[in-house]
This record gives structure tokens, C-alpha cells and sequence, in this order.
């Protein structure tokens, strides 16, 4: 896969991006196996993992345009809520095949009509996969009606005990605090709607993660997160998520 250059595909574009345009980092398992996180933008990640294809938040429209049909089909999809930079109907649709196993939170499975619903607090086994939904919601005054708590999903993956905490949109919420042993965890960046750098640096010292990515970040000067995470051991990586 080619290495995209920082800030290459931050402007809004009318050329379609395709699958190897963008930034990739990897992990190694505690089975040694490789798991590859693919930075599409904004809060859109693939992940690949033993022959697995996993989409999360697919948006194809929200700039820049992506080009799901140049993406092997996924064999899951997660979708964090109903927000148009979470959900996309015609991205669904490009990466979904026989077998394609989607989940979201209830509401966004409504919309759908098909696929499984997990609330918050639900565990299941998804192709081989553990999943967790996790609470994901606002919390400063004023803010609340963004992320009503209870309706939005964050989900922790554990891949051959390799765990990958996808926040969703959310603040700094009491519930982090029970997220244990995380390698990787992607959390949002921009207010209102989500985290200030501070509230990032303050979460990611209450989760611990080895590797730190904050996404959706939009205009947010995210190098305000390293800053504060300075010492801290934690590995904050900056990618095209914009």
C-alpha cells in the first residue's frame, strides 16, 4: 500500500479518493499476526486482520469523496450513529456482499432495516471477533443535544487480544474509565460536537492506550494533543483524519 503525505487529502475534492491513497499503520497481535489501520478520513478507518475486512463509519460523499468501490468488500462493517459523517447508505452498499456482517446502534440499524443492533453494554462475537459497544455522548452543558447519552455507540474490538477502542463521537466521559489494557484508541477532536485537545489528553490518560490517534478532528490544531501528552508514554500518532 502506498504512504499518503500528511495533508494531502484534506481539501474537499470532487476526485474520488481510492484504496491506496491513504496512510496506513501496523500492529503486531499477541499471536504475532498483523493488524493494518487504514486512516480514510474524519472518523473513516478500515481495518484488516487475517484475511478480514473490516469498515468502520464508512462515508463516501463527506469530503474528500472516497471511492468505496475500490476497497475489497468488507466482511464487517461498524457504524458508530446516524450522523452523515458516520452513516452512508451508498458506502454500505459498495462494500457490502453475501455475508457481510454490519452493526450499529439500534437506531441506525432502524434506518437500514437490516443488520444487528448492539447497545451499549453489548458483547458479541464477530467473525472470530469480540465486540463491545460502549457508551458515547456529550456531556457539557449546551452540548448535550449533539450525542443524547444512550443512543450512540464507541466499540472496542479485540483482535488475538490486540484491543482497538473507536470512541465514536463523545466527550470525556465517566465510562472510560473502565475501558482496561486498550493498544489502540482513536478519539474525537472538535467542539462542539466532540473533545478539546485538553478533554483528549484527559481521556487518553484515563484509558492508558499505548497508541493514541485523535480523529474527527475537522480545523482542531491537534498538535495540541501531542503537546499535552508530552511524557506521558503514550504514542500520539497525527494521520489524515480530518
Amino acid at each position: 500500500m502506498k504512504k499518503l503525505i500528511i495533508g494531502a487529502l484534506t481539501m474537499a475534492s470532487t476526485i474520488a479518493a481510492t484504496a491506496a491513497e491513504y496512510q496506513t499503520d501496523t500492529f503486531k497481535t499477541k499471536g504475532g499476526k498483523e493488524v493494518v489501520i487504514t486512516a480514510i478520513k474524519h472518523a473513516s478507518l478500515r481495518i484488516q486482520y487475517d484475511g478480514l475486512e473490516i469498515q468502520v463509519d464508512p462515508v463516501a460523499e463527506y469530503a474528500p469523496v472516497t471511492d468505496y468501490s475500490t476497497f475489497p468488500k468488507a466482511d464487517v462493517i461498524l457504524v458508530t450513529h446516524e450522523h452523515f459523517d458516520h452513516f452512508d447508505r451508498s458506502a454500505i452498499a459498495a462494500l457490502r456482499k453475501d455475508g457481510t456482517e454490519i452493526v450499529a446502534n439500534p437506531a441506525v440499524q432502524k434506518m437500514l432495516g437490516f443488520g444487528t443492533a448492539m447497545a451499549n453494554g453489548v458483547s458479541r462475537v464477530v467473525k472470530g471477533l469480540k465486540l463491545d459497544a460502549v457508551p458515547a455522548y456529550n456531556t457539557t452543558p449546551g452540548h448535550t443535544q449533539f450525542h443524547p447519552k444512550g443512543r450512540d455507540n464507541g466499540y472496542v474490538l479485540t483482535i488475538d487480544g490486540f484491543r482497538i477502542y473507536i470512541a465514536g463521537d463523545t466527550e470525556d466521559i465517566p465510562e472510560m474509565a473502565k475501558l482496561k489494557d486498550i493498544d489502540v484508541a482513536f478519539l474525537p477532536c472538535n467542539q462542539p460536537y466532540t473533545m478539546t485537545p485538553e478533554q483528549v489528553a484527559k481521556a487518553t490518560r484515563t484509558i492508558k492506550p499505548k497508541v493514541l490517534f485523535p480523529y474527527h478532528y475537522s480545523q482542531t490544531p491537534v498538535k495540541r494533543v501531542a503537546e499535552l501528552l508530552a511524557g506521558s508514554g503514550v504514542d500520539v500518532r497525527t494521520r489524515n483524519y480530518q
